[in-house]
């Protein structure tokens, strides 16, 4: 039955309706979970945040600071100044991107961790590799500075590309993927790791954590702890962030493709549907295949072949039409028709299989295909006019 044009309306508000409570619901999903881990600020005091490590620098006598303008106005003098980016909520643009490569170049140090490298900074690439689920333990892989507090913890998937060669590698998971690398880039250096975790509020109470934190500081004179790219700064991010966005977009977006071809069918030419002659013959086999399938009748099948290859053997062998299956097979290899040895065998059973109401539907097809097979033999022509 067509609908009406009141229906359709209201088919469209239910489906509008329902996109703006999914929406709300993954906005909500997703503000829950921030509100329990959140970023690696230097304002939050969550499980997730860094308020712990920036104070914990601020009493140790470290020069640190916030730093909340664009990496484009990094000082000019960077010798011994690092800049921590930590969990960064959203991606540097060209000129932001530029002004961290100047900074390196004047040597300066750049720390960036829990995020893809390439986007921050030259020569570098991680990829997404198994999830290191809790705080898993990674082993030290070489004797340097970063390395002396022994193993460290990490979380989440990332891993340093190993095709990398010119980063030197600190610490491995226990898949063997690089999770602490460092490199030099001009008079600059940048280290860089797979997760935040160790500097976060709770990460930095393991003491290997924070001597992980301490040693990749080293003696630097001046920290800058970026705040730019965290929810302090709000800027349009060159990636989404909250994967919830980007679902949201693309149900309003089907929807929208739904109306679109609601109304397009609506306004082309009616033409009337295609009806078919009840007069088919496929039909009726369908019909009648239907039937059988419905009884589980598959020993039927073999029952139809099984006569109609005793009438034909019958008719051009000149024995009887009540002849068993052996003996027509007896009687074929006397007037030199050779059977195939495996259809032998299958004709040879499928009298008893026609009687037989537990035959499955696949054992029943191999009947049915090696009684074919040996009709042709007797008849090649009655044959080829039964296929189709």
């Amino acid at each position: 039955m067509p609908l009406t044009a009141g229906e359709q309306r209201g088919f469209i508000v239910f489906g509008i309706g329902l996109l703006l409570v999914m929406t709300l619901v993954a906005w909500l999903s997703a503000n829950q979970r921030d509100q329990g881990e959140g970023s690696p600020s230097s304002y939050n005091v969550q499980r997730g945040g860094a308020k712990a490590a920036y104070l914990l620098l601020q009493q140790s006598g470290y020069t640190v600071e916030r730093w909340k303008q664009s990496p484009a106005q990094l000082p000019a003098d960077a010798s011994r100044v690092m800049l921590v980016v930590a969990g960064p909520e959203s991606y540097p643009q060209a000129e932001e991107k530029s002004g961290i490569i100047r900074f390196l170049l004047r040597g300066g140090n750049v720390l960036i961790a829990g995020v893809q490298p390439d986007s921050f900074v030259p020569q570098a690439s991680a990829n997404w590799e198994d999830l290191r689920v809790g705080f898993a333990e990674c082993r030290p892989v070489a004797l340097t500075q970063l390395t002396r507090g022994g193993p460290i913890s990490q979380d989440g998937a990332l891993a340093w590309d190993s095709a990398k060669d010119a980063a030197l590698v600190h610490f491995k998971d226990k898949d063997d993927k690089p999770v602490v690398v460092s490199y030099a880039l001009g008079q600059g250096r940048v280290i860089w790791w797979a997760s935040a975790l160790p500097l976060t509020n709770v990460g930095i109470r393991d003491r290997k954590n924070l001597a992980l934190l301490l040693n990749s500081l080293g003696n630097s004179r001046r920290i800058l702890w970026d705040e730019f790219y965290h929810q302090e700064h709000a800027m349009v991010s060159a990636h989404p962030s909250n994967p919830a966005h980007m679902w949201a977009l693309v149900q309003a977006g089907f929807l929208g493709l739904l109306v679109i071809l609601t109304f397009s069918r609506r306004s082309g030419p009616i033409v009337p549907l295609v009806r078919e002659s009840r007069l088919s013959p496929l039909e009726f086999v369908e019909t009648l295949g239907s039937v059988f399938h419905r009884a589980h009748g598959t020993q039927v099948a073999v029952e139809i072949a099984f006569g109609r290859f005793q009438q034909i053997a019958a008719r051009r062998l000149g024995i009887r039409g009540t002849s068993s299956a052996n003996d027509i097979l007896t009687a074929m290899t006397q007037r030199g028709l050779k059977v195939p040895p495996d259809v032998a065998a299958l004709v040879a059973c499928s009298e008893d299989a026609a009687g037989d109401t537990e035959l499955s539907e696949k054992r029943a097809l191999e009947y049915v295909q090696a009684l074919h097979q040996a009709t042709q033999l007797l008849d090649p022509v009655v044959s080829a006019k039964d296929k189709p």
